[in-house]
């Protein structure tokens, strides 16, 4: 019988295991609900800021049979506070969000602070992945990143920056770079700390919004550069990105990720049609994970990986109000397959 860990490296690795893995990355993909936050007795948004309860949630998403993993933070709001913008921290029915840009123009990236990983939630984070690498063992650890183009459009108002990836190319290059190097510097900081996976979502990153050319040009690059600033000796990274991919499979295959991931919009036959030597995550649907049954639940489950899904997981956050029991049964489903 493999571990979780053994299970998830085998396939991050493209190499055939017993059955797919079953995780729920953390960051933009978060698991927290209101059902798991009474059954651990820890709620939001006090463990956004407390590394113990921070651990102690992720614990009980592996502990009640959820998902096989451990995955932090549970928000996508942690690289843009660190770098100066300004953040409601929601409650324990709404996430973390932003709030107060810090620059009005990619021209004035200056006005961004670099990360400091020593402190604020970036350390809460990294605190939080020391303890699970210290109390737990055989389950992967997942930290997690927000992608740069969804980082830079938390940090000035998007539709601003969108205009201006046209209109200042070159300045939007350099707003990037820097942009960049602060999540590689957040990733390096994970793995350090026990992360075994890095998972990067992206959902600002579309091919929908940007169009091929842009997507390749902003998107591509940069996911690029951040995968490749990271460790030769992590266990491997996920890359999830929103939207359609017709326009953009192409480009897509081009990331240097381990694993690609896609939310439900993407029919996972037609992915796995168009990628066919890549390893494959999704995409279970979380609106029926929130408003579905048991039964429904498992039938999706059970067509993601007849479609060609190598990991099985939520196509993105989980609703608060999803069901407890709704949620087991994507691993219960894969277990009596």
């Amino acid at each position: 019988m493999l571990t979780p860990k053994e299970r998830l490296k085998m396939i991050m690795e493209g190499k055939t295991a017993d059955r797919p893995a079953c995780i729920c990355p953390g960051g933009m993909m978060n698991m927290v609900t209101a059902d798991l936050m009474r059954e651990a007795d820890v709620y939001l948004p006090e463990a956004h800021t407390d590394a113990r309860k921070m651990a102690e949630l992720a614990k009980a998403v592996y502990e009640r049979d959820c998902f096989e993993n451990y995955g932090v933070p549970f928000c996508m709001t942690v690289e843009a506070e660190s770098m100066g913008a300004g953040i409601d921290m929601g409650s324990d029915i709404y996430e973390p969000h932003v709030v107060r840009y810090v620059t009005d123009s990619v021209s004035r990236f200056s006005a961004l602070s670099p990360i400091d990983v020593s402190k604020g939630r970036a350390r809460v984070v990294l605190d939080a992945i020391r303890i699970l690498k210290e109390e737990t063992e055989d389950v992967p650890i997942v930290g997690n990143l927000t992608g740069p183009i969804s980082t830079a459009g938390s940090l000035m108002e998007p539709v601003i920056f969108y205009k201006e990836l046209r209109k200042k190319n070159r300045e939007a290059h350099a707003y990037m770079e820097f942009i960049t190097e602060q999540l590689i510097r957040f990733g390096r900081a994970q793995i350090d700390a026990g992360a075994d996976v890095i998972a990067i979502s992206d959902p600002s990153g579309t091919g929908e919004i940007l169009g091929p050319k842009y997507f390749k040009e902003f998107v591509v690059m940069y996911i690029n550069k951040l995968l490749d600033g990271l460790q030769a000796e992590k266990m491997g990274t996920i890359v999830h990105i929103c939207g359609q991919m017709s326009p953009v499979y192409r480009e897509v295959d081009e990331l240097h990720s381990s694993v690609l991931s896609f939310d439900s919009v993407v029919p996972m036959k037609e992915a796995r049609e168009h990628l066919k030597e890549r390893v494959l995550m999704g995409n279970v649907s979380t609106y029926v994970l929130e408003f579905g049954s048991p039964e429904r639940v498992g039938s999706l489950t059970k067509s993601c990986v007849k479609n060609g899904s190598d990991i099985i997981s939520p196509a993105c956050g989980l609703g608060m109000k999803s069901p407890l029991v709704n949620i087991q049964a994507v691993l219960s489903s894969l277990k009596e397959a």
